[in-house]
C-alpha cells in the first residue's frame, strides 16, 4: 500500500531540466471514462497546450492516471501512461511505476518486473514524499524474481545504495541465501559474517537465522579436523570410546564447534557453553548401547541410543552428514555433532 501512496504523493525532483516541449496528441474517445467525459477532455486539453510547465503536466499526467487507479481501469492507464513516456523526461521513472502496479494488480507480474527493471536501468532516480523510487523496484522485484542471481543483485543495490533506509542485517542473511543458492559459498560465508554484526535481527521466514549463520560462520573458520570419511567409521570409533570407558578418548572425537548437548525440546538453542562441558561427570560406569542406530536415522542424520549416564540416564547421540560445498574435501564427511538428552517423544 506505501507504493500505491507513492504514486499519489507530491514528486522531489534533483537535477531535472523542464522538457523542452509537450508533444500534442490526438486523443482518442477510448481515453475517456464515460461518466467523466468532459473532465477529460479538459484534461487532456490541458496537456496539449504548450505554455503549460513540467511540473504542471506532470500534475495533470498525475490525475488522470490517479482516476484510472480508482476505477482499477488498469488497461487505459498503461496505454495513456506509456504516451507520457519521452525522451529526457524527468518524470518516466513516475510514470513506469504506475505502469508496473497496474501489471501487478492484474496479476502480471513478470510484465511488472520488466517494468522495474526498465526503471532501474534507464531512468534517474525520483523520490515521492522522501522515498526512492528505485527503492521501491528493488523492494518489489526481491518479491517477485526468485531467481538467485538476480536476488544478489538487488541486494546488493540495496545495501551499497540505500543502507539507512533498510535493515541491513536481513538484506546480508537474505544475500548469503542467495549466494548459496547460486553455489557461491565464500561469497555466502561473507554475507552471514556481515549478517552476525547486527545481532538481534529477525528475518521474516527464517527463525533460525542466527543460529544457521553463527554455525557455518563458525565451522569455516574451525580446523575441521574431527570429521570421518563415513558414518560407519564414525560409529565405529565412538562406540570403542564407550567400551573404553574412557570419558577423555570419547570427548576427543565430538565436533569441536557447533557440538550441541540438549533435551529434544530445546532444538536449536545456545550451544556456546560447551566448552566447559565436562564428560566425565556424566560417564561414571559402562555406558550401553543399542547394536544398530535409531530407526528414524536418514541418510543425512543418525542417532544411536545409549544408556547409562549419571543425569538423564538415556541419551541419543547424533551424527550429522557435513553439507558444505565450499571445501569439497570436507563435504559429505561425518561428524558427531551432539547428545540430546531423554527418550524420543
Amino acid at each position: 500500500m506505501k507504493a500505491i501512496a507513492l504514486m499519489c504523493g507530491i514528486l522531489v525532483l534533483n537535477g531535472c531540466d523542464e522538457l523542452a516541449e509537450i508533444r500534442k496528441l490526438i486523443v482518442p474517445d477510448y481515453f475517456f471514462l464515460n461518466d467523466q467525459k468532459e473532465e477529460f477532455k479538459t484534461l487532456f486539453s490541458l496537456l496539449e497546450q504548450e505554455a503549460v510547465s513540467t511540473n504542471e503536466y506532470f500534475a495533470l499526467v498525475r490525475e488522470i492516471g490517479n482516476r484510472y487507479l480508482k476505477r482499477k481501469e488498469y488497461a487505459k492507464l498503461v496505454n495513456f501512461l506509456n504516451t507520457r513516456i519521452q525522451d529526457a523526461d524527468p518524470f518516466n521513472a513516475y510514470y513506469a511505476l504506475m505502469i508496473a502496479f497496474a501489471y501487478k494488480q492484474q496479476g502480471a507480474l513478470p510484465v511488472s518486473a520488466l517494468y522495474f527493471n526498465l526503471i532501474l536501468n534507464n531512468y534517474p532516480d525520483v523520490f515521492v514524499q522522501d522515498s526512492s523510487i528505485h527503492l521501491v523496484c528493488l523492494n518489489e522485484l526481491i518479491k517477485i524474481d526468485t531467481d538467485p542471481e538476480q536476488q544478489i543483485r538487488y541486494y546488493l543495490e540495496l545495501i551499497e545504495r540505500f543502507p539507512n533506509d533498510i535493515d541491513q542485517g536481513i538484506a546480508y542473511f537474505m544475500l548469503g541465501q542467495a549466494y548459496e543458492k547460486s553455489g557461491a559459498w565464500n561469497n555466502a560465508i561473507q554475507a552471514y559474517t556481515n549478517y552476525l554484526k547486527y545481532p538481534g535481527t529477525i528475518v521474516p521466514g527464517q527463525p533460525d537465522s542466527d543460529h544457521y549463520a553463527k554455525q557455518l560462520v563458525d565451522f569455516n573458520r574451525s580446523s575441521k579436523d574431527w570429521t570421518f570419511e563415513s558414518l560407519n567409521s564414525l560409529v565405529a570409533t565412538i562406540k570403542a570410546a564407550l567400551d573404553s570407558g574412557d570419558s577423555a578418548r570419547l570427548w576427543q572425537h565430538r565436533a569441536k564447534v557447533n557440538f550441541f548437548a540438549r533435551s529434544w525440546t530445546e532444538a536449536n538453542s545456545d550451544d556456546s557453553g560447551m566448552a566447559d562441558f565436562n564428560m566425565s561427570y556424566f560417564m561414571r560406569g559402562r555406558i550401553s548401547y543399542t547394536s544398530a542406530l535409531d530407526s528414524s536415522s536418514t541418510a543425512a542424520e543418525a542417532y544411536l541410543r545409549t544408556w547409562g549416564w549419571a543425569q538423564y540416564s538415556t541419551w541419543y547421540l547424533y551424527f550429522r552428514k557435513i553439507n558444505f560445498p565450499l571445501d569439497p574435501s570436507i563435504h559429505g564427511r561425518w561428524e558427531w555433532a551432539g547428545v540430546y538428552y531423554g527418550e524420543k517423544f
